[in-house]
């Protein structure tokens, strides 16, 4: 079985550390996933995503000058989709017609002036609290 960096193959857990998951690849060859391959979110222990003895696709990322194989089992599956955000300014309930572009630049404005007030009347009372210099 010859690796090659970026190639997908299956694999069994045969031992977990703290820092990551080695896997046994088959023809006697092993390799490590790091912590940070394991999942496209944040792991804290890895016995919540993995067990000794289960079976898992990785994909080959690296092989060093000793080779050593590091793999990744994030890379491996494709990407969760992440939930659409609506970035659109709030609207009260009465504001249920269909606003003209001219009107939301507007409100858009407004918005953004109001803020703006609000960050610059934060940074005046910080700087108006310091100590006096000596």
């Amino acid at each position: 079985m010859g690796l090659e960096i970026g190639a997908v193959c299956n694999g069994k857990v045969t031992s977990i550390t703290k820092y990551g998951a080695f896997v046994a690849l088959g023809d006697g060859k092993s390799g490590m996933v790091h912590i940070s391959e394991i999942s496209h979110t944040y792991v804290n222990d890895i016995n919540e995503h993995l067990k000794n003895g289960q079976d898992v696709k990785v994909k080959v990322i690296g092989i060093d000058e000793n080779g050593r194989i590091s793999l990744s089992i994030r890379k491996a599956e494709p990407r969760p989709e992440r939930p659409q955000t609506n970035f659109a300014p709030k609207s009260s309930p009465k504001e249920n017609v269909e606003l003209s572009f001219e009107d939301k630049l507007k409100q858009f404005m407004q918005d953004s002036d109001s803020k703006i007030s609000g960050i610059k009347q934060y940074s005046d009372r910080r700087t108006n609290t310091r100590r006096p210099r000596r």
